[in-house]
């Protein structure tokens, strides 16, 4: 058994598809396969039942996927503390990020970076993406997680990863029994969207934009749980990046797929030219830690 193949196993339980699990990992979907089935043959038993659309976990899986958790948080704790005791460094991070970004746990990368580094005094931030690009371009900011490609100028980006757009719908609206919709369809609706600081309204701005999407504005918010929770009411649709509709809170929602040319949400982390080295130590922990 290796860690390579706990690893596996707990992305392709979170994703419950081998496609998404593979791009997560950085490996190629039959190397996935291949390591979980010897996992399997290992164990003398089966992990996750499989059907064309998806996976999902069998007795045997649910019984041992919190012992392989544990095991690969033990194994990083591990390494951390291994490389903390060897380490120097000093000073501070400033450090923001967009809430809830779905394709890196910014807590999680932060509790290792402490772990790692526990002479740094970490300071963190948590705003809109435009707000925190305009952070790290005036010096307040070392390096911070964003949802945008705008206005990035002399800073240092590197893109983490990206989703698809989806709309979310609740179960009374009359898109409601559609797994898809077209652009035309959105127009004159009702939405609820994010203040225009995050990076998913001005995406969303440009898209409907391009696309003559006329949009009722009915709700603006700050926070991701309360436009579910709006979304839930009736109040409204959102166009959210795919990991929004998986979150317990968004049960019962609708997920709406949109046309191929819609852009997608792309998530990257951004360092100032002027920024502490503790920036690039964070950056280099991010293959560890991304989701």
């Amino acid at each position: 058994m290796e860690l390579r193949q706990l690893e596996y196993v707990v992305t392709l339980a979170d994703e419950q598809q081998f496609t998404r699990a593979a791009a997560v990992c950085q490996v190629s979907q039959s190397g996935l396969s291949a390591a979980i089935r010897s996992l399997e043959k290992e164990l003398s038993s089966q992990l996750f039942a499989r059907t064309t659309r998806q996976v999902s976990l069998t007795d045997a899986g649910r019984a041992f996927l919190p012992f392989a958790r544990q095991a690969l948080a033990q194994a990083a704790a591990a390494r951390d503390a291994a490389v903390g005791a060897t380490q120097t460094l000093s000073g501070r991070l400033r450090v923001g990020a967009e809430q809830c970004l779905g394709l890196v746990d910014v807590p999680d990368l932060l509790e290792r970076f402490r772990r790692r580094y526990p002479l740094v005094d970490i300071q963190f931030t948590q705003a809109g993406s435009h707000d925190l690009v305009d952070q790290v371009h005036s010096g307040l900011l070392d390096a911070a997680f964003v949802a945008t490609t705008e206005h990035l100028g002399a800073v240092t980006s590197a893109e983490i990863g990206r989703e698809p757009i989806v709309a979310m719908v609740p179960p009374g609206h009359r898109l409601a029994s559609r797994t898809d919709a077209q652009w035309h369809e959105l127009t004159d609706l009702e939405f609820i969207d994010f203040r225009e600081s995050w990076g998913i309204r001005s995406l969303n701005d440009a898209t409907c934009r391009a696309q003559g999407i006329r949009r009722r504005m009915g709700c603006i918010v700050d926070d991701v749980h309360t436009l579910i929770d709006l979304v839930h009411r009736g109040l409204g649709i959102a166009l959210v990046p795919h990991h929004v509709v998986d979150k317990p809170q968004a049960a019962g929602l609708v997920c709406l797929s949109l046309p191929p040319d819609c852009p997608p949400w792309i998530v990257s982390v951004i360092t100032g030219t002027h920024a502490e080295i503790s920036a690039s130590k964070l950056v280099g922990l991010l293959p560890e830690t991304v989701s």
